[in-house]
């Protein structure tokens, strides 16, 4: 059997530990495991979504509505764009699979960050095109529009806030690179933009604002994080109707379950839960400030639902999530990015306690 050439260069993508492997390998009570490693909302979904969801469930049996037209009509409410310019995605990732599927080849390259989200070069890599990254993981655009100039990328990807690291650039940053960049597709991942623009006004990115503004660019939005739907798999692409019309081609039929599709659209008429969520999200966030500055830690500043620390050299990254690991509070560990570093998602003021006082547990005996 003769495989694609290209699959000997990927990495297969490794998703946060489930609750589930760690009862398995450690033995150890479901009840008494953290899960803080994939920046799901702790706070669970809308329980709006979820009674919907309910009444919802004797209709599995049915195919979706393949033009999801509910779900598009409240999206096009929410951010004031129209339907002929959104394309839903099993996840945001489906979506920048289409995309890259719709541009990439050997002859092309993608631009991204030094550090960023794993799946930009997967599906880059999948298509055969080179991967260009910048010197360092925050985004200097300055260094990316000499990148641009230089390899002539057919996507460009910001993350913003980024994932794995936290931080965010201010709208008007963004604004100016795009001014001066015309050709390549600029993918705005704003899969934390909820929690960016609850923190600071300036990192809020209005989709219909940049898509009117930029047409060159496909803004991209998840309901997995504030929303609370991680397991539902619901993302969106908006942008442009000769985009989407593109992208639409690659699109398999009934690619949102009916159960998704119902979700998403009720967790959309209630952003009273997304909010309280997100001002949660932040309450929590200075106990993990406190934490670090106490212990000697060094943290990106982050506007998402994780934080972000590192580690000297002599405290392995990877050791101290395998000690954790060990105790039952399931972190990740960013080695693999080239990091000595470990993300933590902000869970509820319990987990968040537990975590505290196990990381500190294992942080004494270095």
């Amino acid at each position: 059997m003769r495989f694609n050439e290209t699959l000997k260069n990927i990495k297969t993508y490794e998703a946060g530990k489930p609750i589930e492997l760690v009862v398995r390998e450690f033995g150890i009570d479901e009840k008494d495991i953290v899960k803080l490693a994939s920046n799901e909302n702790p706070y669970g979904a809308s329980p709006k979504a979820i009674e919907a969801v309910r009444d919802m469930a004797d209709k599995i049996y049915l195919y979706p509505d393949d033009s999801m037209y509910e779900l598009k009509a409240a999206l096009a409410k929410r951010f004031g764009v129209e339907r002929e310019e959104i394309i839903i995605g099993a996840g945001s990732d489906q979506v920048l699979e289409f995309a890259a599927r719709a541009l990439l080849n050997e002859a092309t390259s993608v631009l991204m960050s030094k550090i960023t989200f794993a799946m930009y070069e997967i599906y880059a890599i999948q298509q055969g095109a080179r991967i260009v990254r910048s010197s360092c993981y925050r985004h200097d655009l300055d260094e990316f529009y000499d990148l641009v100039q230089k390899h002539d990328p057919a996507i460009v990807h910001i993350c913003t806030p980024n994932n794995p690291t936290g931080d965010a650039i201010d709208k008007e940053y963004l604004y100016r690179f795009l001014e001066k960049v015309k050709e390549p597709l600029v993918i705005v991942d704003g899969a934390y933009m909820e929690y960016a623009a609850y923190k600071d006004e300036r990192k809020r990115i209005d989709p219909k604002e940049l898509i009117e503004r930029f047409s060159n660019v496909l803004y991209l939005g998840t309901f997995s994080k504030a929303f609370g739907l991680g397991g539902m798999r619901v993302g969106y692409g908006l942008a442009q109707k000769e985009i989407i019309q593109e992208l639409y081609k690659l699109r398999p039929p009934f690619n949102i379950t009916t159960l998704s599709l119902k979700a998403a659209t009720e967790a959309l008429e209630d952003m009273e839960f997304v909010q309280s969520s997100i001002a949660k999200n932040f309450a929590q966030m200075e106990r993990y400030i406190a934490f670090a500055l106490t212990m000697g830690l060094e943290f990106i500043d982050s506007y998402t639902n994780f934080i972000t620390y590192l580690f000297p050299k002599e405290i392995p990254s990877k050791e101290v999530a395998e000690k954790l690991l060990k105790m039952g509070v399931i972190v990740r560990d960013l080695t693999g990015y080239g990091m000595n570093a470990i993300r933590i998602t902000i869970g509820t003021p319990e987990q968040n306690t537990i975590l505290f006082e196990r990381l500190k547990e294992v942080l004494d005996e270095y």
